[in-house]
């Protein structure tokens, strides 16, 4: 590979030819082959984003010329249409705050703008990465205003596939809701239950998740930009302050405000430490459900067999016909992957020290990665898991008939001691609740048939006889 030599203050570096970065990122991706990971398209489109407003608030102050500040307007333009992906290539696991991460984007939009202005890739002599793209800015304050717009671009998407699992969940509850089945506590019979009143519940979990992650955009729409190193905004003026704010409002068409603290931006992972926690929840309660649904298609034969989940892949290399209910297994790993993800943002976030976190790319990729697996697996498990499940009413129907949850409508009439009395002759036995009952008079057969009808057990209230 021919190579071209650029310079940074600890000397000469060798960088690609072809390359769009310069001897930072060229350093940095020597420094830390960890993981083979690149930064998450958000988050290079935010801070992307957060250089071509740089540069048109400096250009409104005077402080940047024109013709340089058009360049670098230009050369992030062409960024955020799709090109120079390929140039982003600092890995997430890196020196700390970010800064491999912001010099990577600041040397391509450099490199890129000298093209457009006629000079050669590395002569920095006219347009530099430090002094013109990162004019007034800060690795500090770059990086947590990126990961405060990359969360609120990636949320968008994942709301709207949680409001389409709701909505699906909401859809199955109505279809179901005739069918009457046993209720199960402990993995043991318990009263009996409609099993669109099971899937009604699936539904408003989800939509208190998606309630949940709503409830973090307020703090996102927070910017700490302007505070450049510390918080105190220095070589930042504060017409550039303001006027940043503006330009990405304008950008990016989120309500941003400028955070009412600059400093607290800077130090406090409170937003992402949020976001992430609402992410977890929302895996806890997926994987929940995914458990759910694995559980009542279990069988067919030697299982609960009460719902029939699609058949989307054969499910063994060895067994013919075997199905298994592959969507809910991935959706069950995505959420604990997302689960260990916050996880790693919780200790990154408590290990901010005096005016600066430096753990912000873990937290970034983290957020990004969960944001980005959470909404692929939702919309999947959406398509072609729950909109495909059918009820196997006949099976709901035999277990209702045999559950012993049954017996205690009958305690409010014959007392709790004698209603367990009858659960366990039954279970000795193999016989009815309803055969017990009659055999030892304890109630007339019209008595029974008024008090045991299932549909009156779904809801609130006492049993008439």
């Amino acid at each position: 590979m021919t190579t071209r030599i650029e310079t940074d203050t600890m000397g000469n570096m060798e960088v690609p030819a072809s390359a769009y970065y310069g001897a930072q990122t060229a350093r940095a991706v020597e420094n830390f082959p960890i993981s083979g990971l690149k930064p998450h398209p958000a988050f290079v489109w935010a801070v992307v984003i957060i250089k071509k407003c740089a540069a048109r608030a400096n250009m409104a102050t005077g402080r940047l010329s024109e013709e340089i500040g058009a360049a670098i307007v230009t050369a992030a333009d062409e960024v955020l249409a799709g090109e120079l992906a390929d140039q982003f290539v600092v890995d997430p696991f890196q020196a700390g705050a970010g800064t491999s991460h912001n010099m990577n984007i600041n040397e391509v939009l450099a490199n890129r703008a000298l093209e457009l202005l006629g000079r050669q890739r590395g002569d920095f002599s006219t347009l530099h990465p430090n002094d013109h793209v990162n004019m007034a800015q800060s690795t500090n304050d770059v990086i947590p205003t990126a990961i405060r717009l990359a969360s609120l671009e990636m949320l968008d998407p994942l709301l709207e596939v949680l409001e389409g699992l709701e909505l699906t969940l909401t859809a199955k509850a109505g279809e179901f809701d005739h069918i009457l089945k046993s209720g199960r506590t402990h993995l043991q019979d318990a009263v009996p239950i409609r099993m669109g009143q099971e899937f009604g519940a699936y539904a408003a979990a989800v939509r208190k998740n998606r309630e949940g992650l709503e409830a973090c955009i307020p703090a996102l729409l927070e910017m700490g930009i302007g505070g450049t190193a510390v918080g105190t905004g220095l070589n930042a003026e504060p017409a550039y302050i303001t006027g940043i704010i503006e330009e990405l409002t304008v950008a990016t068409g989120f309500p941003l405000i400028a955070s009412p603290d600059l400093f607290e931006a800077m130090q406090n992972m409170d937003p992402f430490l949020a976001l992430s926690a609402a992410l977890r929840r929302t895996a806890v309660n997926l994987g929940r459900i995914a458990n759910d649904l694995r559980l009542l298609a279990s069988g067919p034969r030697t299982g609960f067999d009460e719902i029939r989940l699609p058949a989307i892949q054969p499910g063994s290399s060895i067994m013919p016909g075997k199905i298994n209910p592959s969507m809910a297994e991935m959706t069950n790993m995505v959420c604990f992957q997302v689960m260990g993800c916050d996880q790693a943002v919780l200790l990154a976030a408590q290990a901010g020290q005096l005016e600066l976190n430096v753990m912000m790319p873990l937290i970034s990729w983290n957020l990004t990665f969960s944001m980005e697996l959470l909404k692929n697996c939702v919309q999947k498990f959406t398509e072609s898991c729950i909109y495909g499940i059918t009820a196997n009413e006949a099976r709901c129907q035999r277990y209702l008939e045999d559950s012993l949850g049954l017996v205690t409508v009958l305690a409010p009439y014959i007392g709790y001691n004698a209603s367990a009395a009858i659960a366990k002759e039954s279970v000795a036995s193999g016989r009815s609740i309803r055969e017990i009952v009659l055999e030892q008079e304890l109630m007339s057969a019209g008595e029974l048939d008024g008090i045991m009808q299932p549909e009156h057990l779904t809801e609130p209230g006492l049993p008439k006889q």
